[in-house]
């Protein structure tokens, strides 16, 4: 603890205790899996057709535990749909199913007692990679269960079929099971019953809790497992759609990461043509990502990560863990770890340095333009530098900002506070400085992926809700976390300068997530 104190006083001028992160680390590993999938996934296949698909996909996953049993790997996620692939019917994806026994009901080791339920294969080799890796592994796969006609929800074809995320101990031992809550128009699964918050333990890490893809956008279960039950590590199968400039996978998993402080071990599909890779684990300390649209090989990440608790308690030889962990990794921007500490008590808002304030008026300044399917209010960027002001209904969006150079492209403040009902339906308060595809204003809010101009900025709004997800995104996908974030009265905020690379997108990206609509959001997998 002392040399972890005296590092923060030589680099900071004062040493405090963060309580976000502990002083002890696994090593855990997310794999980028290019699903081999099924060229006709619309016609029903046989039981056998279907195993034949699936074991060369199981294969790749056997291949990537072997590799990350060599080092030392604890625990590994791989993507949604990564067995099956997608754009099934309800139909053609039956012959993929298992049935899948609860863990809360019954102990079950599949490698030890393969006999013990029927047409259970994949979950036998599942269970033996988990026990002959030595690691907790996390996979998600396509579920049946039967139901009587006489049960008013079950299906005219007599059985659930859902989307389901399963998980073995290095024991192989089935230990958790979750069923997709939020699907993404996935017309070939049944929602659950009841909603699931999954909690399963682990003796190197403590409690992890599990969501899939959609999942992360609402409220339930996933931000009601960090808020109401503490989960500080979550498992994150998925197969997201890249969708710029807001929603692109690395970029607001990281930003859900950061909000909450947690680690989130994010596997996403590799299947650049359908715009799908993305994969990350993103941590309070560091963020190594995937993002990778030139090759069609997946990616095994593998990455030390800090066991979130209190360090209150921990021995010296942790807090010297600690002290060589960020010896090694001095690449961390420090400033991150104070966060926690200015939200408590952060900066007052001003502009980088005594700028005009741009008059948010003036003719030909203010225009609107869709984004991401929404309707933003816009205002262009003027000069080298400026503090400008945008608002949409009880929204009103600020940046004060400076050019590092003289500015050759075009750049728009956007706020939106609406509800947002393509491809989901939930409600958002967005501030967001974006990079315009072109000169012209029809142009911002565009798909853009490079830049040159060298930006440094606040931005900040009057938010009436307190999730919000800070988002830096730079010129050829490369992320950044802000200097700071925090509230200052009824506005919530977020600093960034010193960025290497071409500004694309910084933004807040709120969910005011009491305002959504009742019916739950659901999104579009046949738009491939």
């Amino acid at each position: 603890m002392e040399a972890f104190c005296l590092r923060w006083l030589l680099l900071v001028g004062q040493c405090f205790v963060i309580p976000v992160w502990g002083l002890d680390f696994y090593t855990a590993a997310v794999y980028e899996h290019p699903t081999v999938l099924n060229p006709s996934s619309k016609i029903p296949s046989t039981h056998e057709e279907a195993m034949k698909l699936m074991q060369k996909n199981l294969d790749i996953y056997q291949e990537q535990v072997h590799v990350a049993s060599k080092q030392g790997v604890k625990i590994i996620v791989f993507p949604e749909d990564g067995l099956h692939g997608f754009q099934s019917n309800r139909t053609s994806l039956f012959p993929y199913l298992e049935p899948i026994p609860d863990p809360n009901v019954v102990q079950w080791n599949p490698c030890l007692q393969p006999a013990e339920y029927n047409g259970t294969e994949i979950l036998y080799q599942l269970s033996c990679m988990a026990r002959n890796g030595n690691m907790y592994l996390i996979a998600n796969m396509g579920e049946r269960q039967a139901c009587e006609l006489s049960d008013p929800q079950c299906p005219p074809d007599g059985r659930y079929q859902f989307n389901t995320n399963v998980v073995f101990d290095a024991e192989g031992t089935l230990i958790a099971k979750y069923q997709k809550w939020n699907l993404y128009f996935e017309f070939a699964y049944d929602t659950p019953k009841t909603l699931q918050h999954v909690i399963f333990n682990t003796p190197f890490a403590g409690r992890f809790g599990v969501f899939t893809c959609f999942d992360i956008l609402f409220y339930e279960p996933a931000v009601s497992l960090i808020e109401h039950y503490g989960v500080k590590q979550i498992i994150f199968p998925t197969a997201w759609i890249n969708q710029l400039p807001l929603l692109s996978a690395i970029e607001f998993h990281q930003a859900f990461a950061s909000a909450f402080g947690i680690n989130l071990l994010a596997a996403n599909q590799h299947h650049p043509e359908y715009n799908m890779t993305g994969s990350g684990i993103y941590t309070p300390l560091d963020f190594p990502y995937y993002y990778n649209t030139k090759s069609s090989e997946g990616k095994l990440l593998v990455a030390e990560v800090p066991i979130i608790t209190s360090i209150k308690g921990h021995s010296l030889k942790q807090s010297q863990r600690t002290s060589a962990f960020l010896q090694r990794n001095s690449h961390i921007e420090l400033s991150v770890l104070q966060q926690q500490k200015r939200r408590v008590k952060p900066e007052k808002i001003g502009p980088l340095k005594h700028s005009t304030l741009s008059h948010v008026g003036s003719p030909g300044n203010i225009f609107h333009a869709l984004m991401m399917f929404d309707n933003y209010t816009f205002i262009s960027l003027k000069g080298k530098e400026g503090n400008l002001q945008v608002c949409s209904n009880s929204l009103c969006c600020h940046v004060a900002y400076e050019h590092a150079n003289t500015p050759s492209d075009l750049y728009a403040l956007g706020a939106f506070d609406g509800l947002h009902t393509v491809h989901g339906i939930y409600y958002l308060q967005v501030c967001a400085l974006v990079k315009c595809a072109g000169s012209r204003y029809d142009t911002c809010g565009q798909n853009v992926t490079t830049a040159s101009d060298i930006i440094g900025l606040k931005l900040w709004g009057n938010f009436s809700t307190h999730h919000i997800y800070p988002e830096i995104l730079a010129s050829e996908m490369k992320m950044y976390r802000a200097d700071t974030i925090g509230w200052d009265n009824n506005d919530f905020y977020m600093t960034k300068k010193g960025m290497s690379a071409g500004l694309v997108t910084a933004a807040l990206y709120g969910r005011w997530y009491k305002r959504d609509s009742s019916s739950r959001g659901v999104c579009l997998k046949a738009d491939y």
